[in-house]
């Protein structure tokens, strides 16, 4: 019997004040996370680690590379317009673990996208280093091995997050849903096309 991992709806515009507002959704669903306090102050990589080229742009705070990957450690995150508190709420992340992208650094905050490119300026301890990915592919097939030929464990519905325990340069190895398994590294976003974790 075929076994299904289902996503559920977690991001929401904010209303502006004095403005008609809407909610809009995004499907986005996931696993548990955590991060490491440290002075860079800052969610840094834990498991998996990724490669890094030495040349890459570095982040002007942290001096990670830019731009990253992390996850949402919280789980309801402001997403604002600008990095302070005085900057207005665009977004609320509404999921833990949500794979996220840093493309800029300022102080405490951090300039974040999720897979459909919204997003804006987040406190850098909302978010975590442990990798994520979310399901960009219709029933993505969950196999026991990385090969198209091997047997399946369970299908993955779009916008399903799992956990990355390793990844090559064209499978990633994903804990979702209480399954674990490989699926093809372009099915899903978190993960960079050339980057290998492990």
């Amino acid at each position: 019997m075929m076994r299904f991992v289902q996503s559920w709806n977690t991001r929401a515009r904010m209303r502006a004040p004095g403005m008609a507002g809407m909610v809009l959704c995004a499907c986005i669903a996931g696993l548990s996370l955590g991060i490491r306090p440290g002075a860079a102050q800052d969610a840094v990589q834990t498991q998996p680690q990724p490669l890094v080229l030495r040349d890459a742009p570095r982040g002007p705070v942290t001096n990670l590379p830019l731009p990253r990957f992390v996850s949402m450690k919280a789980s309801v995150g402001n997403v604002r317009r600008g990095p302070s508190l005085t900057h207005r709420i665009d977004w609320v992340f509404r999921r833990r673990d949500l794979p996220l992208e840093i493309t800029a650094e300022h102080g405490h905050w951090r300039r974040v996208r999720d897979s459909d490119g919204a997003g804006g300026w987040v406190h850098y301890s909302l978010l975590s280093g442990t990798r994520t990915a979310i399901v960009e592919a219709e029933l993505l097939a969950l196999r026991v091995s990385p090969d198209p030929a091997s047997r399946e464990v369970a299908r993955l519905e779009v916008g399903v997050v799992g956990r990355i325990d390793e990844c090559g340069r064209d499978w990633c190895r994903l804990s979702a849903g209480g399954y674990r398994g490989w699926v093809e590294k372009h099915h899903v976003w978190g993960v960079g096309d050339s980057e290998i974790l492990d």
